[in-house]
């Protein structure tokens, strides 16, 4: 099939951006082999609403194998395994695209500017249809618009199709057009046996992203994959592995897994589940990034209770800081509005039975005026002084609707601003002054009754005396 430049200047962008892009691929069909493909690129397809390529595309959607042999099989049609389809050009693909709306068959890949049969058959699973191009000869590291098929599979979690296409001489370690793998992409509910085909026919494991400097386990901490960790690091995947702005795996899973509201719960266990299998296989509890945040900082920032627990039993620093001064506290303190729907008052706590420095008592008017919705997180930064230091005005930053809500706590709040506490108050911050740095071993060897153990550990009263 001939074509020319023009042919495929698409109306939709900067025509001399089309006009350099086909001049580059008709040097190239001329010249020899793309980059990254097998063989001879093929021509570029354009077509109207009807015609051998819209009736091929339409059967390679639908997954009608009969007919997209048949219209390969037919001389007059000029149509190759592996033609490349430019739907970038709306005065030539409206009606094509309305045909499409009109049917119901949505490819996720019809958008791209170009892509083959190849493409739209491992995106859909088409298992059929990918042998039977493939058995024509259409090369499966063809990547006409920056992925190949095996690409397309993997991310839409087509393990079936990966493994055809993979067994036909597939590249796992092909970099797309954003410089990432197939094992970056690995998605959908059959992400993780696309994963175990890809390591099984040598991708490597620890293959980094181009730009970003991503291995798969930073792409899987961060999409909460639990299972695919487990495989990667059964693997060999390094748990310390730092991205281009210096995160590891662990940072990743801290940082990317904010608590959904909706399904906070679930979500809180999968992080938990992350953390705690990163560090088992070795991950460094307290690697900071380029900027000196710790997966403390980010744990506190997100209100992952549980994980900063965890990373608490390992030794952190409660009081390490980053580039900007901040400690794990202020990050709790300061976390997006998401956290207080959770219990920020427990990574509080946590945090200073840990030995983390209080804040400065000027600061506690800024904390009430934040937190004034969590009374407990209000309640436990008090209980670590002797007084309570807040100005008389500070009832001004409280709404009579949470005064009213929560009447019993502020009433004792504000009844001792700038007066002395209880006797039993006091002995409990001499206490915890003279323990000191010792505070989290020392509390639990105490010989002391439960009861008195828990108020040491700061237990939630919801009134202060």
């Amino acid at each position: 099939m001939s074509w020319s430049p023009g042919e495929c200047r698409g109306q939709g962008g900067p025509p001399g951006d089309r006009s350099a892009l086909c001049a580059r691929l008709v040097e190239k069909s001329s010249t020899g082999p793309a980059e990254g493909q097998k063989g001879d690129p093929s021509p570029i397809v354009t077509c109207t609403a009807s015609g051998p390529a819209l009736a091929l595309w339409q059967a390679v959607q639908v997954g009608d194998v009969g007919s997209v042999a048949r219209i390969l099989s037919d001389d007059c049609a000029g149509l190759a395994p592996d033609s490349v389809f430019d739907t970038s050009d709306p005065e030539r693909w409206r009606d094509f695209r309305y045909n499409i709306r009109a049917l119901r068959l949505w490819s996720l890949t019809y958008e791209e500017e170009l892509t083959t049969p190849l493409h739209v058959a491992a995106t859909r699973g088409h298992v059929d249809i990918l042998r039977l191009l493939l058995q024509r000869r259409a090369r499966p590291d063809s990547a006409p618009g920056g992925r190949t098929a095996l690409h397309e599979a993997c991310s839409a979690g087509r393990a079936s199709c990966a493994h055809v296409l993979l067994v036909a001489g597939a590249d796992p370690d092909l970099p797309d057009q954003d410089g990432k793998r197939p094992l970056h992409l690995c998605g959908g509910f059959g992400a993780l046996e696309c994963a175990e085909l890809l390591l099984k026919f040598g991708a490597r494991v620890d293959a980094r992203s181009e730009e970003e400097d991503e291995t798969p386990l930073h792409v899987a901490a961060r999409h909460g994959h639990v299972e695919l960790v487990e495989l990667l690091l059964r693997r060999g995947a390094c748990p310390n592995a730092r991205d281009a702005v210096g995160c590891t795996p662990l940072l990743v899973a801290c940082e990317a897994h904010c608590l959904d509201p909706d399904n906070a719960e679930a979500t809180a266990a999968r992080c938990l589940q992350l953390c705690h299998l990163l560090l088992l296989a070795g991950a460094d509890a307290d690697a900071a990034d380029q900027d000196k945040r710790r997966p403390l900082h980010l744990a506190c920032r997100h209100g992952h209770t549980a994980v900063v627990e965890l990373l608490l039993s390992y030794g952190v620093s409660t009081n390490t800081m980053d580039y900007g001064g901040h400690t794990a506290l202020h990050y709790a303190l300061q976390g997006p509005a998401m956290t207080m729907a959770q219990s920020p008052e427990c990574v509080v706590r946590a945090l200073l039975n840990h030995g983390a420095v209080r804040i400065w008592p000027g600061a506690l008017p800024k904390v009430l005026a934040r937190w004034y919705t969590s009374p407990r997180t209000v309640e436990v930064l008090m209980n670590t002084y002797c007084v309570v230091q807040l100005p008389e005005e500070a009832i001004g930053l409280v709404p009579p609707e949470t005064l009213q809500e929560h009447c019993r706590f502020y009433s004792s709040l504000f009844a001792l601003v700038r007066q002395p506490r209880s006797l039993q108050h006091l002995s409990r911050c001499a206490l915890r002054t003279h323990l000191a740095a010792q505070l989290p071993h020392a509390l639990s060897r105490l010989p002391l009754p439960p009861r008195l153990l828990r108020y040491l550990q700061l237990e939630f009263e919801d009134v202060l005396y």
